[in-house]
């Protein structure tokens, strides 16, 4: 029997199945005005009942619940819910550091699950990808429907890594392209020597709610490195040199937590979230155990 033909080299058949049925669970409703799938405080056209009001001079006829008016002998309209459109916006960090262990390659293969979440829910869905400081990020402007999965699949599969761009910077970069209220998925190691609190409060003030995905490899989780060695920056080339590493393993964990726990406290102020992510791990632990255990995904 013929082997079925693999969709994406990003995921198999398998997978992309099971996504094609998830759905993100932001905290928040952030939508824009255009019609979509989400229900809207305000009233609108859907077919989700809302509520009742007394009818006025110039209301549609077609909106008037008869039945009440047969037993009251007074006219009532009903009110539907309004349903608006939410952007889904996937942000891959592209850098040299990303190169590190799996992770650029888990980072595509996440951001293409994120991406068909949003597309087979009816989300407006938009890709950036960023390399290189001072230079615009490579986009793959909005899209939706599953017509445009293919799309989305061939603008991560031929991404490569490399480049010198901040995630701090990289947000900032995105939103001048951006507009639309929604989820930023955020992919990267958030290894930078910027600040990410500006980043944070524009994505916030934007209308984003941010996932946050440290990806890092198990190497940079859990070091093992002892003797004299030359660290060499991937994005600068700038070089330390550091005697007896084994003794100073103690301060990069204490270091990481921090980072760690400033990130997800820049996140969680602002109606977001954050998590780290070991590349090592299976997709699939990755997709269908720990984001649904942590509620990000259903």
């Amino acid at each position: 029997m013929e082997a079925r033909k693999q969709f994406t080299a990003l995921l198999d058949n398998s997978t992309l199945s099971r996504v094609e049925r998830m759905r993100l669970l932001p905290t928040r409703r952030r939508t824009n005005r255009s019609r979509g799938e989400h229900l809207a405080g305000k009233g609108g056209t859907s077919t989700e009942f809302n509520d009742y009001r007394d009818y006025s001079a110039g209301d549609d006829m077609r909106y008037v619940d008869w039945n009440i008016f047969s037993r009251l002998n007074r006219p009532y309209v009903k009110l539907y819910r309004h349903e608006e459109e939410m952007h889904v916006v996937v942000l891959v960090d592209a850098s040299a550091s990303m190169r590190f262990g799996e992770k650029f390659e888990k980072a595509k293969q996440l951001a293409a699950c994120f991406a068909i979440m949003g597309l087979m829910n009816l989300e407006k869905v938009s890709v950036f990808a960023c390399q290189h400081a001072g230079q615009t990020p490579q986009i793959l402007p909005p899209c939706s429907g599953r017509m445009s999965m293919k799309r989305i699949f061939s603008f991560l599969e031929d991404l490569p890594p490399g480049g010198d761009f901040p995630i701090d910077e990289a947000v900032e970069a995105v939103l001048k392209q951006h507009r639309g209220r929604g989820v930023c998925v955020i992919l990267s190691d958030f290894l930078t020597f910027g600040a990410m609190e500006r980043p944070m409060n524009q994505l916030f003030s934007a209308g984003l709610e941010v996932f946050g995905i440290q990806l890092l490899c198990s190497l940079e989780l859990n070091p093992e490195l002892t003797g004299d060695l030359r660290f060499v920056d991937s994005e600068n080339g700038m070089t330390l040199d550091v005697s007896s590493v084994g003794d100073l393993i103690g301060f990069y964990h204490e270091h990481l937590a921090g980072l760690q726990e400033h990130l997800a406290t820049l996140c969680r102020q602002r109606s977001g979230r954050f998590l780290c992510l070991d590349s090592g791990l299976p997709l699939e632990t990755m997709l269908f155990d720990t984001l649904k255990r942590k509620g990000w995904v259903q």
